[in-house]
């Protein structure tokens, strides 16, 4: 499909999917005074919690002493995958204000650790606390031991949880809150299972592997089939690594460095094959956040270029200009972590070497993100890993050459294509050339 012919169907493609969305959403307050009266309901007066836990938490304030939790559905106990963040969430199209409220509904009960000693006889050792400890892979009673059981079972398991006093809730809804939408919080006393975790065969065979490194581990998992999100949950728990060496790893942690891994493990398997014969032009847009995915034939580069636009989320100011922000990497990869974007580089990087590595080929490749101000609160860079897994459905656009890919693209952005060029290393300069083509076969 022709560049021109491929934006107008897009634009009529998206016009549809804000029809959709729009007639789904609801009002947050509404949703808030729900959850006061199913927690009323189901919190009892001991502060004891019977539920069932989807996920865990790791915080990352104050490492290495960390908050550690347990995220429970607050009376809605027979839908909690539901609630557990995933690539299902994109496929069901859930909106800014769903994940609001999936996120608020989750009791957070949560205990102090450090993130290298589960404690005596593998229970917790409270941060602050002296006394002997042994190290988190040897936890598999107590707190973390309950906390790695759910992390590593393929589905919600039954937990009764002590609290130590009834948590306070306080809805006040204010500009914090929107951008760190987040459940209760109470401090934990005791947690026991109610049932035999499953346990699937590929997880109990890293765990029962003390030699293996935590990259091979992640990397095994993934070619067995388990998403991203499953394997950095487990990574979290701190069940992945060489015995000893292994530790708690705080929750957004976990996410890039599974994202980074996986995608360093395709980066590899696809700098051998043939490029894309053409140059190809993808659009996605989800909750407020256009993608664009430029693929060129040529060995593998690859770019991030982030827009946002004023009155967004990461850039408030309705006063201020547009801010831009990038990233980029060569054939062979980074060597340190990515400041200006993020997360998202390495989410939005994963989605395009899957899809290279699906058709065996490789490509040089610039990700345009747009976050308009309908992105009014952040829900996680699971968002990007999947609009750009999806952008690559469906029907795409072809140029001639690389600049008229760039042009027709600048053309629906929110800057200049000058102002685009000096951000972009791949925009200012990439020229997709035979001999290039040629020496990637």
């Amino acid at each position: 499909m022709r560049l021109d012919e491929f934006i107008e169907y897009e634009a009529n493609e998206r016009a549809e999917r804000r029809r959709l969305a729009s007639e789904k959403d609801y009002g947050i307050l509404d949703h808030l005074d729900s959850f006061e009266r199913r927690f009323d309901e189901h919190v009892s007066d001991d502060a004891v919690v019977g539920s069932v836990s989807p996920s865990i938490f790791v915080g990352r304030a104050d490492y290495p002493n960390v908050s550690t939790g347990l995220l429970s559905p607050v009376g809605r106990e027979e839908r909690a995958e539901a609630f557990e963040t995933s690539a299902a969430w994109y496929e069901e199209g859930v909106s800014i204000s769903d994940v609001f409220d999936r996120r608020t509904s989750l009791l957070n009960s949560t205990r102090g650790v450090d993130v290298a000693d589960a404690g005596a006889s593998g229970g917790v050792k409270s941060v602050g606390e002296g006394g002997p400890a042994e190290s988190v892979h040897d936890a598999w009673d107590g707190w973390l031991g309950v906390q790695r059981e759910i992390a590593i079972a393929d589905r919600p398991v039954d937990v009764e949880i002590g609290l130590d006093g009834r948590p306070d809730l306080d809805f006040e809804v204010g500009t914090e809150d929107i951008k760190t939408p987040t459940g209760p919080r109470a401090a934990a006393r005791t947690a026991d299972l109610g049932e035999n975790p499953h346990v699937p065969r590929p997880v109990k065979k890293t765990l029962e592997d003390d030699d293996w490194r935590a990259e091979g581990a992640m990397t095994y998992l993934y070619r067995r089939g388990f998403d991203v999100y499953e394997i950095n949950t487990i990574l979290s728990a701190g069940a992945l690594g060489r015995g000893e060496n292994r530790r708690l790893v705080p929750t957004r942690w976990s996410i890039t460095a599974v994202d980074d891994t996986v995608g360093q493990f395709l980066r590899g398997s696809i700098r051998d094959n043939p490029t894309v014969d053409r140059i190809e032009v993808h659009r996605n847009e989800y909750l407020g956040n256009a993608f664009w995915v430029i693929l060129v034939p040529g060995r593998w580069e690859y770019e991030l270029v982030e827009m946002k636009s004023p009155g967004s989320i990461w850039n408030p100011d309705p006063e201020a200009g547009v801010y831009l922000a990038a990233a980029s990497e060569g054939r062979e990869g980074r060597t340190g972590y990515v400041e200006e974007t993020a997360g998202a580089y390495y989410a939005a990087r994963l989605g395009v070497l899957e899809h290279l590595d699906d058709r065996g080929r490789q490509a040089k490749a610039l990700v345009v993100r747009h976050v308009s101000d309908d992105y009014w609160g952040p829900v996680g860079v699971w968002q990007v890993r999947e609009a750009v897994r999806d952008a690559f459905e469906g029907e795409r656009g072809t140029a001639e050459t690389f600049g008229e890919a760039v042009r027709g693209v600048a053309d629906h952005l929110p800057v200049s294509l000058g102002r685009l060029r000096r951000k972009s290393t791949l925009a200012a300069g990439l020229q997709a050339n035979l001999a290039d083509f040629v020496d990637a076969e």
